[in-house]
């Protein structure tokens, strides 16, 4: 059963969803950040600013290039699909990162990855295509035919960052 702090907090990550979003991203990208210093691996950080070609950030890191899709969900959550636009399968090493948080304190827990091993390997979103949240005059919710569905399945769990740096960068080299 919730308590009241519990529903205040859910509260908090509904109506100020778009500054949360921005949180949990900062958030992450110190997290990777310091993962990749501690592994003596230099990274760049570059950001899109609008999500028209299906990536958030691109991290690049010993000529490795990951377009990364962001998306997160609050522990309790009943986010059980993710909504992925087309073009991130035409980018090599087109990756999604599900982030989970606490919504107190917006401590990232861990992740859902749905991706490739590093190299030229483009992901397969499927044939499985989104319809608009509302609907048109006559009431139908049209297919969104640039987006995609993916089932929580169909991502992996991945626990702290060491582990994710694998997941898009490999082993880091020996020093």
């Amino acid at each position: 059963m919730l308590t009241m702090q519990d529903h205040d907090a859910v509260k908090m990550n509904t109506h100020d969803s778009s500054l949360r979003e921005q949180y949990i991203e900062y958030g992450f990208i110190w997290g990777i950040c310091k993962e990749m210093w501690q592994r003596g691996q230099d990274m760049d950080v570059l950001r899109s600013h609008t999500d028209r070609s299906g990536y958030d950030i691109l991290l690049e890191a010993d000529g490795i290039e990951r377009h990364v899709q962001l998306k997160s969900s609050f522990l309790g959550a009943k986010t059980a699909t993710q909504k992925i636009n087309v073009k991130l399968a035409e980018k090599p090493n087109g990756c999604i990162i599900w982030i989970w948080f606490d919504p107190k304190t917006l401590k990232l827990t861990h992740f859902l990855w749905f991706g490739t091993e590093p190299g030229p390997v483009r992901i397969e979103l499927g044939e499985r295509i989104a319809r608009h949240s509302k609907g048109n005059a006559q009431g139908l919710k049209l297919e969104r035919q640039g987006i995609r569905v993916l089932n929580k399945g169909q991502f992996e769990r991945v626990e702290g960052f060491d582990n994710l740096a694998c997941r898009l960068f490999g082993q880091p080299p020996l020093r």
